[in-house]
C-alpha cells in the first residue's frame, strides 16, 4: 500500500542563481578561464597563421596585413557586438526567471546570424578588390589578398553561427561548452590551413587560398555541431525550431544592444583601416611590419573578450534581478582585471618586442618597423584592455552608447592626427607614438562613460 503526498505539499526551492549571489572574483575567474583558454587558441591560430603565411613570402605578409582588419571584424562583430547584445539579452531574460523568453530569445538570435553572416559574404565578394585598393594593395599584394579574401569569406555564415550560438550559451552562464567547441575548432584551422596552404603531407601547396580553407572547414564543423548541441536539450536553453513565432520586441531587445555595439568594431577597424592606409605610404616593409604589430592589437582584442564576456551573464543577471549595485562591482572588477593582464603583455613586448616580431620576419627593415611599433604601442595596451572589457560589461547592462562614443574619440584622433601627421611628412615613429595616445583616450573615455551612465533595470 502507498500513501499519496498531500496535495498541499510545498513544491521544492529552485535552486540559487550563484550569479547572483556567489562571490564576484571567484565567479568571474571560473568564467573567465574557459575564455582565456579558448582565446589562447585564437592567438596560437594567429601565430601559426602569420608564421606560415610569413613562408609564402613578404607579399603574403603584405596582402594579410590588408585582409586582416575585415576578418577580425567579422569575429568582432558576430561575437563580441552581436553577441554581445545575444548573452545580455538571454541573461537578462533568465535573471528575471523567463526561461521561454531566453529560449524565444535564442531562435531569433540565430536569424540575426544568419543574416549577418550572409551580408559579411556579400559585401566582401562584391566590393572585397575595391576595400583592398583603397587600402594601398598593387600588384602581387592585392591579388594574394584577394585570393585569400574570396575562401575565408564564402564562410562567413558559418564564423556568424558558432559566435552566435556559443554567445547564447554564455548567456546561461555556460563558459565550458562554447570554450571547448573554439579551441577545436582552432586546432581544425591551424592543421587544415597549414596542410593546404603549404602543401604538407603530399597535399597540393593552394598558398593563400588553402590558408583560408582552414577557417571555412573549422568553422562549418562548428557551427554543425552546437547546433546539434542545443536541439538536443542539454543546454540550459533549448532550441525549439518547431515552436517558432516571429516576435518583433525579440529582434529589437537584441538589437537594441547588439546593433548599437556594432559600431564599436567597426570603429576598431576603421581605426586600423586608415592607420594602414597612411601606412602603405611609407613602403611595403613598414606596411608588413605594423601587420605584424596590429595583428597582436587585434589578438588582444580576444583577451579581453575572455574577461569582459565572463562578465555580460554576471552583469545581465545582476541588471534583470534588480541587483545595479553589484553588477557595477562587476564591471570595475572584469576592467581591472584585463587592464592588469594586457598591462603585463604590453610591459613585456614593450621591452622585448623580439619575443613577437621574430615568430614572422627576418627582414631588417620589416623587424625594425614592428619593433619602433611595440616600444610606442605598448605602454598603452592596459588602457586598451580597460576600455574593451568595460564595453562588453556595459553590454550586459544594455548601456553601450557611452563606451561607443569612446571609440569614436579613439577613431578621430587617429584619423586626423594621422593624415596630419603623414602630410607633414612625419616619421612612422611618431605615427606609433598616436596609436598610444588613442589607447589612452578609449580606456579612460569608457571609464569616464560608464561613471556617468545610469544603470537601471
Amino acid at each position: 500500500m502507498t500513501i499519496d503526498a498531500p496535495v498541499n505539499t510545498p513544491l521544492p526551492a529552485p535552486p540559487p542563481n550563484l550569479l547572483l549571489t556567489a562571490p564576484i572574483v571567484p565567479t568571474l575567474t571560473r568564467l573567465a578561464i574557459p575564455n582565456i583558454i579558448a582565446m589562447v587558441g585564437t592567438a596560437v591560430v594567429s601565430v601559426a597563421e602569420t608564421s606560415y603565411i610569413g613562408r609564402l613570402g613578404t607579399e603574403a605578409l603584405a596582402a594579410i596585413a590588408l585582409v586582416f582588419p575585415f576578418a577580425m571584424l567579422t569575429q568582432m562583430m558576430s561575437a563580441g557586438a552581436m553577441g554581445g547584445g545575444v548573452s545580455s539579452a538571454v541573461s537578462r531574460a533568465l535573471g528575471a526567471g523567463d526561461r521561454a523568453r531566453a529560449e524565444a530569445l535564442a531562435l531569433h538570435a540565430v536569424i540575426i546570424g544568419l543574416c549577418g553572416g550572409l551580408l559579411f559574404t556579400l559585401i566582401m565578394q562584391l566590393f572585397g578588390r575595391s576595400l583592398f585598393m583603397l587600402l594601398g594593395g598593387r600588384g602581387d599584394v592585392l591579388e594574394q589578398a584577394c585570393s585569400y579574401s574570396v575562401v575565408l569569406f564564402s564562410g562567413a555564415v558559418s564564423i556568424w553561427l558558432v559566435n552566435t550560438l556559443a554567445s547564447v550559451l554564455r548567456g546561461t552562464g555556460d563558459m565550458v561548452l562554447p570554450s571547448a567547441t573554439l579551441l577545436v575548432v582552432a586546432v581544425l584551422q591551424i592543421a587544415i590551413g597549414g596542410t593546404f596552404g603549404l602543401g604538407l603531407f603530399g597535399m597540393p601547396r593552394l598558398g593563400m587560398p588553402g590558408v583560408a580553407s582552414g577557417q571555412l572547414v573549422a568553422f562549418s564543423l562548428g557551427t554543425l555541431f552546437l547546433l546539434i548541441y542545443m536541439a538536443s536539450g542539454r543546454a540550459r536553453v533549448r532550441l525549439r525550431a518547431g515552436s517558432f513565432v516571429f516576435e518583433r520586441r525579440m529582434f529589437l531587445d537584441i538589437l537594441k544592444v547588439g546593433a548599437m555595439a556594432c559600431l564599436a568594431p567597426l570603429q576598431s577597424v576603421l581605426t586600423i583601416l586608415i592607420f594602414t592606409k597612411i601606412l602603405a605610404t611609407y613602403g611595403t616593409a613598414t606596411l608588413a611590419g605594423y601587420g605584424i604589430g596590429s595583428r597582436l592589437e587585434f589578438l588582444l582584442i580576444p583577451i579581453a573578450f575572455a574577461v569582459g564576456v565572463a562578465s555580460i551573464p554576471m552583469v545581465g543577471m545582476a541588471v534583470g534581478a534588480g541587483q545595479v549595485a553589484r553588477a557595477r562591482r562587476v564591471a570595475w572588477t572584469s576592467g581591472a582585471a584585463s587592464a592588469l593582464i594586457l598591462g603585463v603583455i604590453g610591459l613585456v613586448l614593450a621591452i622585448y618586442p623580439a619575443l613577437w616580431v621574430s615568430l614572422f620576419t627576418a627582414d631588417p627593415a620589416v623587424t625594425a618597423a614592428a619593433h619602433s611599433y611595440f616600444h610606442w604601442a605598448g605602454p598603452a595596451f592596459p588602457f586598451f584592455g580597460l576600455g574593451v572589457t568595460l564595453y562588453f560589461a556595459s553590454q550586459g547592462a544594455a548601456k553601450v552608447g557611452g563606451p561607443v562614443l569612446a571609440a569614436s574619440a579613439r577613431l578621430m584622433l587617429v584619423a586626423i592626427g594621422g593624415t596630419a601627421l603623414m602630410i607633414s611628412g612625419a616619421p612612422s615613429w611618431t605615427l606609433f607614438a598616436l596609436v598610444t595616445a588613442a589607447m589612452v583616450v578609449y580606456g579612460l573615455g569608457t571609464v569616464t562613460a560608464i561613471h556617468l551612465t545610469r544603470w537601471v533595470k
